[in-house]
Parts: structure tokens; C-alpha cells; sequence
């Protein structure tokens, strides 16, 4: 046993060689040699050497079970003292447990440390709702927790590789680790990261706040941090000391708002960000209008004068609630930038998922497909942020091929209140922002009365978006020093919280006195600095008195350059025809037809759809599905982009559409055939999207609004589901030119017909969007030449039901080729997709032809008006029922059938035109809705109008019901009987007069 003779004979015989790994035989030398090297240079030996030397020199051999002698004096005595704790054999194992022990301390302030960072400005709440930060890391025997003891305080530990702590050493005194540990994560930002399942993102964030000294800020970016916070907060106070009783929703509070917008869109400048759209709720609206989207003051300040006039155009808005548009130099990058800020309701988030889609449209139009030159900011409320379903369907947007805008920076202006709501009341997560969660972006959390830490987290939020490319969260926590609007009294449901916030020093305050403490600026410059943004305000203050007329269009979001005249009108007044050649349609058919790819695997079934439709053009007809490819396809050769998106839409829920093609052998791989149009034609793209209504159709709404060459459809599951998404119906489609000037040519298909399907697959509501027309259904319009399209001009939006392929062609080249954008309702068939009489000839969609608004009956009636006792009004599906039991029963003579495509605007002059051709016939409007539904309560006054109260107009439908259908086959069977014999009926009105 050669290799045991340094040790003492005792232990030599209950010791194997096995039992010792850590020192044996004549390592002892070696270990001699070592430590005189160690003594001259720690560096002259391997790290792992220079720790346990430490170690041994502090007194205490790593993980020692037993009691340890006092180190010896003296460095001669020093080696006596290393090689004493080498012959008492120092446990590995508990050498290695304590690094773990410390591995696991570091790990649990990564992920803990937040929890008890000192987030809120007002020192009453924890962040994230707990009572009292009984945290783990906090706790009093923290160490003891992890198997270690105070004793271990001052010996050094390797760090792991999962920290950036030790800066340029690898290794630290315990007490050191937590002192830095403490630094990074429990002052003034708490970052919320280890859920992240990114490794290299984890070390990122890591490097980004534990590298030692890494928050250093120069004099220059304090002077301007200094500067941006006087123009946030002198801001606010001179809208106060003007306008003390007017509601404008003000930032105080969270004036640090400002700086980190600002810092946020230099960062992004000067990674190559040539356009921000931002989406925001009213708080602080007005201050990031002037003092980040830089728009005039006095533009600004006259929004208060009550004497102002509203100009002729639109309704207009409250002016918290109005967008911008605004180009401009940024200081710090010296490169212009381009900002646009949503106009939205007070429906608060609405707007997320339109800042999203106009994001990817802007994105789309430059080719940007990595995010690099546009991007979105949303701002949101805490409150909001956690309560609004909405969020978490942008959310889910994010990562979508078709939808992903590369990654949104989102900041949370965090007041801890909602309106009169505690947050404890408002949700049952720690945070508002645990929604982020579910998409992996990272969540810094600021005390955002310290604007040096907000300005710090906003430059990494920004650095992330650029380096990942995916959504991050900075979650501003701060205090609302006044009611929800000015005029409110929180004192009522929040009087603690507000005697706390009455005593706080404002936050330019508390910045000001540190800058000036640490000599950055003088309190002579500070006065004068406040002083001349004073001065500024002031002045356009006494500008703003000389505005009479409020133009809503100085507040456009997304203007169109070159669309409209100078003045914002359309450049004519007249729409061309909107049928195409013959050579046109059998080229776009032919292509519908085929698999423009080789080696390629389809459907068996698909076959048989495919030669369906050559066969189909071969006699010049199309269905319902060709007749979309004609439009589609010829507006893609003209160059006009095309987008259609929604659930399942790129099969198409009735399996009709098949715009997508997939390999049956090889996964993945897909063909459209309608991007092989032709070499020049612009790019089709249709998606799938998530299963989401509301943020989807916000999406494409947003996506509507970037440019006006572009047809952007969006198609629900069945017409019922746009419910769901009736917020954006409301605020942004039906309203949104009256309010914010804005024009959008957004295009909903909404399957519907009574079908026996039930009441939740039958009724697209028409009756909801004919109510929210705005013609008069009492005034018989001026005729003109321009008179159909002067109408199209005038109307909020546009209604349709087309009854065959070739006016839902017309209707969606109309969309593209009429000199204006308006949002166009599309009730679709479902069992007219495969109808054998709803097809149209080729000859409907020539170059002379265009949409019919009405289409009259051109039958045996038609032929001798005189002798029709009945006119039957209808709309959509019901025509070939109706048509097909007037045949049954012989009255192609005496009754004619007249189809209204287009429900509003009202065809006033064809209506007029039929009702005047049939004088002696009674008049009944035929639908197979329910009374109280469809299309019978906006249709009859205007029917009225039209004949001038001459004659009575009859109904003929379904009962008024609470359900848009029933949900027995029987019964629907019977309803429809009923209503058809009604309708066909000449005696069934007789005597009701």
C-alpha cells in the first residue's frame, strides 16, 4: 500500500483507496506544489485549486461535517494548515451539496425575486397581491432552508454558468452572492423569466440585470431622462391649471410613462425601425400625443374650446379617444421614424388586435418578413390587461404564421386600481400581466417612481424585441394621483390609498432632487428647463384661441396618400363595370381546376371537385366557389392584393372552396393555385386562423386599414359566431368612418340560411347590421345620374345577400374598383354552394357587366305585368324555394318573384321601378326568418316610402321567436310549408286591410 504511506497508520486500515477520491498516495506533494504557486498568484493555478485554498485559508474546509481548527497565522503555517484539512479528509459530498445549496439560492432569486422586489411607488401592497412577501427568499432562515449556516457567509463558492453575477470572477464569498443577488433582482425591477423554456433566452435576460454595474447611466442620459420628464409632468399641470373641470384622463402618477415610450422608440430607431403603431387606452393619451407622437400643442389644447365647431365630416369623437399620424426626425438615432397611433373606443384593448393586423400589413406592403422596420407598441391598464378577454386572443396571435407581427413590446401603465376596483377584486392571478405568460415573453416589473430603473428595463424590453423577435411586458407600477377622470372622488372606495398618494412626492420631484444631489444639473438649470416648457405651452395656448373649426382628418391614423384629392374626396363619382373577359374567366377557371405543381399527391375526392370545375368552365357557367376564384383571381392579376382569413376558411367549412391543396404523401406540403395566376399578379394569401372571432376580425380589420389596394375578407365558421366579435362590429366597422374619418373595405362573409341546422348554425343576424344603417327609411332620396354610386358614398356600410355566383363576383370587384372603401356584409349560402339552379353563365360576368342591386323577375310575369296579382320580395335562398313551389302550383303568370341583393343602401329607384311596372298586384315581403329577425323591419317602411303609403306591404315568414331557429327538422319542415303557402296564398291577405 505504496499510496497510503503519508497518511496515519489508524485510519490506514479502515480506509479503501476507493473511499478517498479526492486525495490519495503522493498527491500531497502535489498539493504542496500548488498552494506555494496559489500563494505567489491565485492565478497561477485552476480555479477549482483557488477555491479550496481560499476555503482552507478562511478557516473552514468546504462542507467540513466536523468541527474545524482555527486557521494558523502565517502563511508558513498556512500549508501546515491546508495539508492538516487534507489528512482530515474534507467530505466531498458536502462540498458538493453546499454548491448546490448555493446553486439552488441563486436559482431561487431568479425565479422569487420579483415577489419581493420593491415595486410599488406608494409602499402599501405587494405587486403581486401577497399580503406580506412571506417569501422563501426573505424569509429569516433562508440559509438554513438550503443546508447552509451563517457561518458559510464569508466562504467562496464557484458560481455555476446560469449566472452572471461574479461579473469577471467565477467565484464569491457567500455573503457577496446574495448582496448582488439582492441587487438584481429585489430593488426597483422585478423580472418574471423562468418560466421561459429558452435557454439562451433565460441567459440573456440574466446577463441583462446580474452583470455588476450594468444599470450605469452617462450625464447626458440623465439630462434628457431629466428633460422628458419635465415635458411629461408640466404637461399634465398646465392642462390642470387651464382646463381644472374638464376629463382628459392624466397620466400623473406615471409620468416615467413618457420617458420609457420615448426610450423604447429611440432603441428601435437605432436597430433599423423605420414605423411604430401604437395602440393605447385614454390614460395619457393626450401627453403621449404630445410629447411622444409630437403632435402641435395648440391642435392639442383648442380639443377644449367648447365654441369649436365641429366640421362638416363625420360625427367625430371625444379627444381622448382620437389617432395620429405623425413622420418624423429622432434625435437619438438621426433617422426618421413613423408613428401612428390608433384612434379606439373606450372599449378598452379593443384596439389590440387592430394595431396587430395594420402592423402586419405594413410589414407585408415593405416586405418586412422579419419585423425589422415596423413594429407595434400596446399599452394597456392593468385592470383592462387582466379582466379583457381580448388580450389573451392577441396573444395567441402572436406566433402565428399569418398573423405574427415578430414580436409586440407591451407596457402595462399598472395604477393598481380599476377605476373604483381594488386589483384583489379585479383578479385571481399575482399579476395583471400573468396573462403574457401564456406565450413565453418575458414580464419586467418597475417601480416606476424610479425613472432610471423604468428607462433601464424599457432599453432591454426594446433590445429583446429586436434580438428575439418576440412579445415582452414591462409592467409600469405606479399610483393614480387623481380620480378616474378629474372629476371623480376616489376618496369614496380607496381612502387609504389616496391619503398615502396625497402625501407622495411626485416623481419629477424626487428625480429632480437626486440629479441635483449628484451635480448633474443645477437648480438653476432645473428652474429654467421647467420654465421654458412652461413658456411653450403658454404660447400655443394663446395659438390655439385663433382655431374656430375642429377638422377631424388633422387626426388620421392611417391616411392613404394618393387615393383621394387633395381635399380627401374621391377622385370620381362613378364606378366602372366590373365583369372581365371571356379569355380571363376560362384562364382563372382553368387554374381553379388544376394542381399548377408537379409531383403532387391530392385527394382522391379532390379530383372529382377539380374535374367538376373544368367541366364547369367548359360550359361556361360557375358555381358559387368559382365564381369567388374569378374575383379573387382577377384582382390578384391587376395587382391588388388579396387576404382572406378565419376558421377553416382555406378549405372552407362546407368543403366547397379548397384554396389550399395538400400533398396526400409528403406532410406539410401545400400548393395554391391561385398564386400561379400570373408572373406579375400580387400575392393571395388565405389562412386558417386561431379559433377567435373578436381578435381575428380586429385583425383584419387593422390589416384593411394600412392601404386601400387590397381586398380583405374575413369569413366566420357560420354567420352566427361574428357575435363574438360584435365590439368590433359596433365600435370600429359600422362606426368608425362617422367618428374618425377613417374609411376601411373590409369585407365579412357570414354564412346564413335556415337550414334545419338549429338556432346557432342558421342566422347571421341580419336584422342587427340593417339596424345599424343610417339611410332614412322615411325620405324618398334625390335621383341622380351617379345615384347608386353617390348612395354606396353616403351609407355607413354596405349590405349584401347575392343569390347567385356572379353578383357575389360583381359585389367584390365593386369593393376594389368603386372610388371609396366601405365595409361590405356578405350573407353566403350554404346549401346554394352546390344548388344546381345557382349557378351563372360566363355571360353574367362579361365586360359590360356589373353588380345588380335588385334582380326582377324574368319569367311569364315579367312578360305581361298586368295580369300578376302578386309581388313577392325577397332575398337570398328562399327565391329558389318560392320559385320552385310558384311552378309547382302554376303561377309563373300571376305572381312574380323579385330578388333585393343589395338590403342597404335601399334600392329606392329599382324598387320604385318594380312596384310601378306591377300596379295591380299586392305587395309581400317574403323571408324565411322569424318576423323579429331578418330583414322585414328595415325592408317594409322603406318599401312604403318607395310607394308613397299607396299600398300595404304583407308579410310572409316565420312567427316572431326568441331563437333564430328551431332545432327539429319537423318543425322547420312544417314552418317552411307554412310560409311558402302564405306567400303563394292569393287570398291569404284578403280582408286583413
Amino acid at each position: 500500500a505504496w499510496g497510503l504511506r503519508t497518511f496515519q497508520p489508524a485510519r490506514r486500515l479502515n480506509t479503501s483507496v476507493a473511499a478517498e477520491p479526492f486525495l490519495n498516495g503522493t498527491s500531497s506533494n502535489y498539493v504542496e506544489e500548488m498552494y506555494y504557486a496559489w500563494l505567489e498568484n491565485p492565478r497561477n493555478v485552476h480555479k477549482s485549486w483557488d477555491i479550496f485554498f481560499r476555503n482552507a485559508n478562511a478557516g473552514a474546509p468546504p462542507g467540513a461535517a466536523y468541527q474545524s481548527p482555527p486557521p494558523l497565522s502565517g502563511s508558513s503555517q498556512g500549508l501546515a494548515s491546508v495539508q492538516a484539512r487534507v489528512a482530515a479528509q474534507p467530505n466531498v459530498e458536502k462540498l458538493v451539496e453546499d454548491h448546490l445549496a448555493v446553486q439552488s439560492l441563486i436559482r431561487a432569486y431568479q425565479v422569487r425575486g420579483h415577489h419581493v422586489a420593491q415595486l410599488d411607488p406608494l409602499g402599501i401592497m405587494a405587486a403581486d397581491l401577497q399580503p406580506s412577501p412571506s417569501d422563501i427568499i426573505t424569509a429569516h432562515n433562508k440559509l438554513g432552508f438550503y443546508g447552509l449556516a451563517e457561518s458559510d457567509l464569508d466562504k467562496v463558492f464557484r458560481l455555476p454558468t446560469t449566472t452572471f453575477i461574479g461579473g469577471n470572477e467565477s467565484a464569491l464569498p457567500l455573503r457577496e452572492i446574495i448582496r448582488r443577488l439582492e441587487m438584481a433582482y429585489c430593488q426597483h425591477i422585478g423580472v418574471e423569466f423562468m418560466f421561459i423554456n429558452d435557454v439562451e433566452q433565460c441567459q440573456w435576460i440574466r446577463q441583462k440585470f446580474e452583470t455588476p454595474g450594468i444599470m450605469q447611466f452617462g450625464l447626458e442620459e440623465k439630462r434628457t431622462l431629466l428633460a422628458r420628464m419635465i415635458r411629461s409632468t408640466r404637461f399634465e399641470e398646465f392642462l390642470q391649471r387651464k382646463w381644472s373641470s374638464e376629463k382628459r384622463f392624466g397620466l400623473e402618477g406615471c409620468e416615467s410613462l413618457i420617458p420609457a415610450l420615448k426610450t423604447i422608440i429611440d432603441m428601435s430607431s437605432q436597430s433599423g425601425v423605420e414605423s411604430v403603431i401604437m395602440g393605447m387606452p385614454h390614460r395619457g393619451r393626450l401627453n403621449v400625443l404630445a410629447n411622444v407622437i409630437r403632435k402641435e400643442l395648440d391642435q392639442i389644447f383648442c380639443q377644449f374650446d367648447s365654441k369649436l365647431e365641429a366640421a362638416d365630416e363625420g360625427s367625430g369623437d371625444v379627444k381622448y379617444h382620437l389617432g395620429m399620424y405623425h413622420k418624423r426626425m429622432n434625435r437619438v438615432s438621426d433617422r426618421y421614424i413613423t408613428m401612428s397611433l390608433m384612434a379606439n373606443p373606450s372599449h378598452l384593448e379593443a384596439v389590440d388586435p387592430v394595431v396587430q393586423g395594420k402592423t402586419k400589413a405594413e410589414q407585408f406592403y415593405c416586405g418586412d418578413t422579419e419585423g425589422k422596420r415596423v413594429m407595434s407598441i400596446l399599452l394597456h391598464g392593468d385592470a383592462a390587461f387582466a379582466g379583457q378577454g381580448i388580450v389573451y386572443e392577441t396573444f395567441h396571435l402572436s406566433d402565428l404564421p399569418s398573423y405574427t407581427t415578430h414580436g409586440t413590446i407591451h407596457v402595462v401603465v399598472n395604477n393598481q386600481i380599476g377605476f373604483t376596483t381594488d386589483p384583489r377584486m379585479a383578479r385571481s392571478s399575482p399579476y395583471p400581466t400573468d396573462v403574457a405568460r401564456v406565450v413565453n415573453a418575458p414580464i419586467f416589473h418597475v417601480n416606476a417612481d424610479d425613472p432610471e430603473a423604468v428607462i433601464y428595463v424599457c432599453k432591454v424590453a426594446a433590445e429583446w424585441r429586436n434580438t428575439f423577435h418576440k412579445d415582452v411586458v414591462v409592467d409600469l407600477v405606479c399610483y393614480r394621483r387623481n380620480g378616474h377622470n378629474e372629476m371623480d372622488e376616489p376618496m369614496f372606495t380607496q381612502p387609504l390609498m389616496y391619503k398615502q398618494i396625497k402625501k407622495q412626492k411626485g416623481v419629477l420631484k424626487k428625480f429632480a432632487d437626486k440629479v441635483i444631489a449628484e451635480g448633474v444639473i443645477t437648480m438653476q438649470e432645473y428652474e429654467e428647463e421647467v420654465a421654458q416648457y412652461d413658456k411653450i405651452c403658454e404660447e400655443a395656448y394663446n395659438r390655439s384661441k385663433d382655431e374656430k373649426i375642429l377638422h377631424i382628418k388633422h387626426w388620421l391614423d392611417s391616411p392613404w396618400p394618393g387615393f383621394f384629392t387633395l381635399e380627401g374626396q374621391p377622385k370620381t363619382m362613378s364606378c366602372p363595370p366590373t365583369g372581365i373577359s371571356e379569355e380571363e374567366l376560362s384562364h382563372i377557371g382553368n387554374i381553379a381546376a388544376s394542381v399548377p405543381v408537379e409531383d403532387f399527391t391530392i385527394h382522391g375526392g379532390l379530383s372529382r371537385i377539380l374535374k367538376g370545375r373544368a367541366n364547369m368552365v367548359n360550359q361556361r357557367v360557375c358555381d358559387w366557389a368559382l365564381g369567388e376564384y374569378m374575383a379573387f383571381g382577377s384582382l390578384l392579376k391587376d395587382g391588388i392584393h388579396v387576404r382572406l382569413s378565419g376558421q377553416d376558411v382555406e378549405r372552407g367549412t362546407f368543403s366547397h372552396r379548397h384554396h389550399v391543396l395538400h400533398d396526400q404523401n409528403v406532410d406539410k406540403r401545400i400548393c395554391v393555385p391561385m398564386n400561379h395566376i400570373s408572373p406579375n399578379q400580387a400575392p393571395y394569401t388565405v389562412c386558417n386562423s386561431s379559433l377567435s372571432e373578436y381578435g381575428v376580425l380586429g385583425f383584419e380589420l387593422g390589416f384593411a386599414m394600412a392601404s386601400p389596394n387590397a381586398l380583405v375578407l374575413w369569413e366566420a365558421q357560420f354567420g352566427d359566431f361574428n357575435n363574438t366579435a360584435q365590439c368590433i362590429i359596433d365600435q370600429f366597422i359600422s362606426s368608425g368612418q362617422a367618428k374618425w374619418v377613417r374609411q376601411n373595405g373590409i369585407v365579412l362573409l357570414l354564412p346564413h340560411g335556415m337550414e334545419g341546422m338549429g338556432p346557432e348554425h342558421s342566422s347571421a343576424r341580419p336584422e342587427r347590421f340593417l339596424q345599424m344603417c343610417n339611410d332614412d327609411p322615411d325620405v324618398f332620396p334625390k335621383l341622380s345620374e351617379d345615384f347608386a354610386v353617390r348612395q354606396l358614398y353616403d351609407c355607413n356600410w354596405i349590405v349584401v345577400n347575392c343569390s347567385n355566383p356572379a353578383n357575389y363576383f360583381h359585389v367584390l370587384r365593386r369593393q376594389i374598383l368603386q372610388p371609396f372603401r366601405k365595409p361590405l356584409i356578405v350573407f353566403t349560402p350554404k346549401s346554394l354552394l352546390r344548388h344546381p339552379e345557382a349557378k351563372s353563365s360566363f355571360d353574367d360576368m362579361l365586360p359590360a357587366t356589373h353588380f345588380r342591386r335588385i334582380i326582377p323577375d324574368d319569367g311569364p310575369a315579367a312578360a305581361s305585368p298586368e295580369k300578376v296579382k302578386r309581388v313577392i320580395f325577397c332575398s337570398g335562398k328562399i327565391y329558389y324555394e318560392l320559385t320552385r313551389e310558384r311552378k309547382n302550383r302554376g303561377m309563373d303568370d300571376t305572381v312574380a318573384v323579385v330578388r333585393v341583393e343589395q338590403l342597404s343602401p335601399f334600392p329606392f329607384d329599382l324598387v320604385k321601378a318594380e312596384t310601378d311596372r306591377y300596379l295591380n298586384a299586392d305587395l309581400v315581403w317574403c323571408q324565411e326568418e322569424h318576423k323579429n329577425q331578418g330583414y322585414y323591419h328595415y325592408v317594409k317602411p322603406r318599401i312604403r316610402t318607395t310607394i308613397n303609403h299607396t299600398r300595404p306591404v304583407w308579410y310572409a315568414g316565420r312567427d316572431p321567436a326568441a331563437a333564430p331557429a328551431t332545432g327539429n327538422k319537423q318543425t322547420h319542415l312544417t314552418e317552411l310549408q307554412r310560409l311558402l303557402d302564405t306567400a303563394l296564398d292569393l287570398e291569404a291577405f284578403s280582408g286583413k286591410l
